[in-house]
């Protein structure tokens, strides 16, 4: 009795700080990461010249104040002839131009807001006959892909448990995806926690036939 009493203690501990402490970490190494970008300033103005000593999160704000200031930039007339003539000048680098464009075509579907990617939790049929799982909407396909598709298809995405960063893309059936009602910050954490924080049940309703 009072082995499976301390073991409860410890695990009711253990459930507590173990988010704390990769909550912690994850935090950590992102600050960390950003904090580099105060390379990129002169030695003469690092708070360790100023202050004698390191202070955490500079670079951080360092780095999205950069961010900041370049989105106000880029904003305006100027600032978007700026940043045409910048592509412009990386299309001429054959190498440099492909990596380019490709990830400003992937970070431009997730991140602009006229963007169809991740709008839409998805409940598809993976990997085998039976077995369900959850997707998000990517968009259509496009290209010769069409061409050899019969039907109207859609272009989805299957993340991996616990990381959705990593997964599948697969070009489905629209009549063989179901929509669900549910948010893709739901679904995320659906995924996440391995379907173990799972979202309330939405009440269904009644239709008259």
């Amino acid at each position: 009795m009072r082995g499976q009493l301390i073991r409860r203690y410890f695990v009711t501990g253990l459930l507590i700080w173990v988010p704390l402490a990769i909550t912690a970490w994850v935090l950590s190494l992102i600050v960390g990461t950003m904090d580099q970008s105060l390379r990129l300033l002169p030695a003469s103005i690092h708070p360790r010249h100023l202050f004698g000593f390191d202070i955490p999160g500079v670079g951080a704000i360092v780095t999205l104040l950069a961010i900041f200031l370049t989105g106000v930039a880029a904003a305006n007339f100027i600032g978007q002839r700026l940043v045409v003539w910048w592509e412009r000048l990386l299309a001429r680098i054959p190498v440099v131009n492909t990596i380019y464009h490709s990830v400003k075509q992937v970070s431009d579907t997730l991140f602009s807001s006229s963007g169809n990617a991740f709008r839409k939790a998805l409940l598809v049929e993976y990997p085998r006959k039976g077995s369900w799982t959850i997707a998000f909407l990517t968009g259509q396909p496009g290209g010769d892909v069409v061409n050899h598709l019969d039907g109207e298809y859609v272009s989805v995405y299957v993340p991996t448990t616990p990381n959705p960063t990593s997964g599948f893309f697969l070009m489905m059936p629209k009549a063989d995806v179901v929509e669900l009602d549910m948010s893709v910050d739901e679904a995320l954490k659906y995924i996440i926690s391995m379907g173990v924080v799972a979202p309330p049940p939405k009440p269904r309703i009644a239709t008259n036939t």
